[in-house]
């Protein structure tokens, strides 16, 4: 039985396995699960998992100033601190080599366009996240600049979205002044890149942890899981624009009349078809190469 079989699970999330390496590195293995409202669907969404993995290398090797835990997605690396990995071919291109990190309580979210529970909120107290925030915006209309508006990370529930007080709170003024200028300055570059791809980036939420003391960047960054991501021509004021996520799915799902509560409809053939193919199209725009040329095909 080869060592990745023999690795330790210490955490299974909705899409993400936590595998323990040694006290200092962690494999992270992104499945092609797909959940809503908490629950995990019976289907998987084939390439999901490569694509949330593929998509955060390509920003973090793209814009590689930005201190991040991620030390490889490439097996043969992999393998030199997994050995046995290279034979697992089923995680190849779904698994990320990362440092260990001691993580913030907060959910770092950067908002571009007034979306969301951001919009649901401005409509009833013109705020966002208990901030001010300027009148008479519309539905994916764009904030003056991008905003830093970050939120609780809920054991269980909900995340609660708060103010930066409230945030400063949790983890320091200092330390979420960096977070800041971490999460909008790699905001910026990458709202820019996807501009000249024909795309928006609404919004998207980091994960930020510390090791050694410094503050970097976990888990997935700017994917279709994490980012509301829009075609920049199909984008009209006061309507809900299409995403490159799974917003199939989701359509589909609103229609069931579904309590919410396990077990979940089954998923049909062609919505799952869909879904997937909006992720890899997502995935091809945004890094301007086939998916078939990452790692796993």
């Amino acid at each position: 039985m080869d060592a990745v079989v023999n690795l330790e699970p210490f955490y299974s999330g909705k899409v993400r396995d936590l595998y323990a390496v040694n006290d200092e590195l962690m494999l992270m293995v992104a499945s092609d699960r797909l959940s809503a409202f908490d629950v995990i669907m019976a289907e998987e969404v084939p390439e999901k998992g490569r694509v949330l993995t593929g998509l955060t290398n390509f920003w973090l090797r793209t814009f590689n100033d930005v201190p991040a835990a991620l030390v490889s997605c490439d097996p043969t690396i992999i393998e030199k601190s997994v050995p046995g990995f290279l034979a697992e071919s089923r995680w190849h291109g779904r698994a990320s080599l990362v440092r260990r990190a001691t993580m913030l309580p907060l959910e770092c979210i950067v908002r571009g366009r007034l979306a969301g529970q951001a919009y649901e909120e401005y409509r009833v107290s013109g705020t966002v996240h208990g901030m001010a925030a300027p009148a008479g915006l519309r539905l994916a209309d764009p904030f003056p600049e991008p905003i830093f508006t970050p939120s609780t990370k809920a054991e269980s529930g909900h995340d609660l979205n708060i103010d930066l007080a409230a945030a400063a709170d949790l983890v320091g003024t200092e330390r979420l002044a960096r977070a800041e200028e971490i999460c909008l300055g790699l905001f910026v570059r990458a709202a820019a890149r996807m501009a000249k791809a024909g795309l928006i980036l609404a919004d998207t939420k980091f994960e930020l942890g510390e090791i050694d003391g410094r503050l970097v960047v976990c888990d997935e960054v700017i994917t279709p899981d994490s980012s509301r991501i829009w075609p920049a021509d199909q984008v009209v004021a006061g309507t809900t624009p299409p995403s490159f996520d799974k917003q199939p799915f989701r359509d589909w799902l609103d229609a069931q009349g579904w309590d919410r509560t396990p077990p979940p409809p089954r998923v049909p053939d062609e919505i799952v078809a869909i879904t997937s193919a909006r992720y890899v199209e997502a995935y091809e725009r945004v890094s301007g190469t086939s998916l078939s040329d990452w790692y796993g095909a």
